[in-house]
């Protein structure tokens, strides 16, 4: 299985159809996502880069509106945080984690041992004999830096691809050719005694539609966290990114969803929700048209995930279409913008936005 992003590109297009239904909705000012999620024990928000935050006030106003938790897109990872082998940059994920604070949102960390963002040093610097002692002290450093601040941790992300045919269905990275596979229960032990408190997270995309080979990648990510737990690893949640594809209506498998978190949520594992957005490729050019069919994709997948009581934390990957990663990855070939998130380039909301409430309305509630 290829990366997220070549994943994006290459299968989102490919032998797809969709069935895009009306949705009436109209938007509530006095009743924000993060107050409906709320009501049922669910954590909603959406993912944060300081750049974009701190420069725009009207989506300052959104976020802290909707928002009771967020996951930094580039803070925390080794790309932002190491400028050099022995030297770190705490300054933008502490003024994020400032700005959450003076607002009561909670932040998550993300990401600590990750096959992307290396910073350039890393390549010439890193050695079998020193990559062990490289992650620890990274580890270490970062999580005793923001002991006791964060809600979770993405300890390992994106770390399964069958395609790449190592055994347990592990993928190439950086981490994996230099330690080989205990980098990930060194990865959650250290964590672990770093922090007591974050929950430790294994982060992950993948287990959505009838493509071929999910099957695969979902049976893979399953026996990983069985071997893990059976390890004795601190693994607490499972964090699952949801990035959808629209156009791919009819090729999700709800079923499987269901399956696959009830495998998950059995082994006594919560879920979270942790990037989701929807690809709007192939989707027509008219607004209102692709607003109804990427609306019904989450609805879709929503109804799917929030059965299970397990699912604790549902975020958006950005909150307006103003700000996606989507815009430079997944790219709409008519050189529209993209219309992926629950407001649009202006922050007005849009069907995606009640799709989301009606979801959480419709979820059953938390117990704890």
């Amino acid at each position: 299985m290829m990366d997220r992003r070549t994943f994006v590109r290459t299968t989102a297009l490919a032998g797809m159809s969709a069935t895009a239904s009306r949705l009436r909705w109209a938007w509530a000012a006095d009743a924000s996502l993060k107050a409906k999620a709320a009501a049922k024990g669910i954590l909603f928000g959406s993912s944060s880069y300081g750049p974009w935050l701190f420069a725009d006030n009207a989506l300052q106003q959104v976020f802290v509106r909707e928002c009771a938790i967020t996951t930094p897109e580039a803070e925390l990872k080794w790309g932002t945080l190491r400028p050099g082998p022995t030297r770190y940059n705490f300054e933008p994920g502490d003024a994020l984690l400032q700005f959450c604070q003076s607002h009561g949102i909670q932040m998550r960390g993300h990401t600590l041992a990750f096959w992307e963002s290396i910073p350039g040093w890393f390549k010439s610097y890193a050695t079998p004999a020193n990559a062990r002692q490289m992650l620890t002290e990274h580890i270490q450093t970062v999580c005793g830096h923001y002991a006791g601040k964060l809600q979770s941790w993405d300890v390992c992300n994106e770390i399964i691809n069958p395609d790449d045919h190592n055994p347990d269905g592990l993928k190439n990275s950086p981490w994996l050719t230099l330690i080989g596979p205990d980098y990930i229960p060194l990865a959650f032990h250290t964590a672990r005694e770093a922090d007591p408190h974050a929950l430790l997270v294994y982060n992950d995309f993948g287990i959505e539609y009838n493509f071929p080979g999910i099957d695969k990648r979902r049976d893979a990510m399953l026996n990983l966290i069985h071997r893990l737990l059976s390890q004795q690893v601190p693994l607490q949640a499972f964090g699952l990114q949801a990035h959808l594809y629209a156009k791919a209506l009819k090729l999700m498998n709800t079923d499987a969803i269901t399956s696959f978190l009830k495998s998950v949520s059995d082994m006594g594992l919560k879920i979270l929700i942790t990037e989701l957005d929807s690809d709007d490729r192939g989707l027509p050019a008219d607004s209102a048209a692709r607003d109804q069919a990427v609306a019904e994709s989450y609805t879709t997948f929503l109804g799917a995930a929030l059965r299970n009581p397990n699912v604790i934390v549902v975020q958006t990957w950005g909150l307006s279409d103003k700000y996606t990663w989507q815009k430079k990855h997944a790219p709409r070939d008519d050189g529209l913008d993209v219309r992926v998130l629950p407001f649009d380039q202006d922050f007005n909301a849009k069907p995606i936005y009640q799709a989301l409430a009606q979801a959480f309305d419709a979820a059953p509630q938390r117990t704890a």
